[in-house]
């Protein structure tokens, strides 16, 4: 895992989403899942180019079963993102740094 995304907790959760002020991109995951290795790096250089914009975080959904319930997540890759502590937009799988960024900014300013 990057220095960039960091990992939340239940303890960490509502915090950080909610007192961000900007929006949270949050990346359920596994370490069996093949598609989560794969967009891993994508969302640690989304992170980094769009710092100034909005804060990643992943969260083990096999560590973390409690906030996997909370979210519904059936599945792994599952994105979820928060504005102000409400939850925006939902995508299950892995996607191309193009088409995540094309998602993104449906609902996230990722113009400078």
């Amino acid at each position: 895992m990057s220095n960039v995304v960091l990992e939340l907790t239940e303890t960490t959760f509502d915090e950080e989403i909610g007192t961000s002020p900007v929006p949270v991109i949050v990346e359920f995951w596994a370490a069996w899942c093949p598609p989560c290795k794969v967009i891993a790096p994508i969302l640690d250089s989304i992170a980094v180019d769009f710092s100034d914009r909005l804060r990643v975080f992943k969260v083990n959904s096999d560590e973390r079963p409690e906030l996997a319930a909370r979210y519904e997540v059936m599945s792994v890759p599952t994105i979820l993102v928060f504005s102000e502590g409400e939850l925006l937009q939902r995508s299950i799988g892995a996607r191309s740094r193009a088409r995540l960024l094309e998602e993104l900014g449906e609902v996230v300013n990722l113009r400078s």
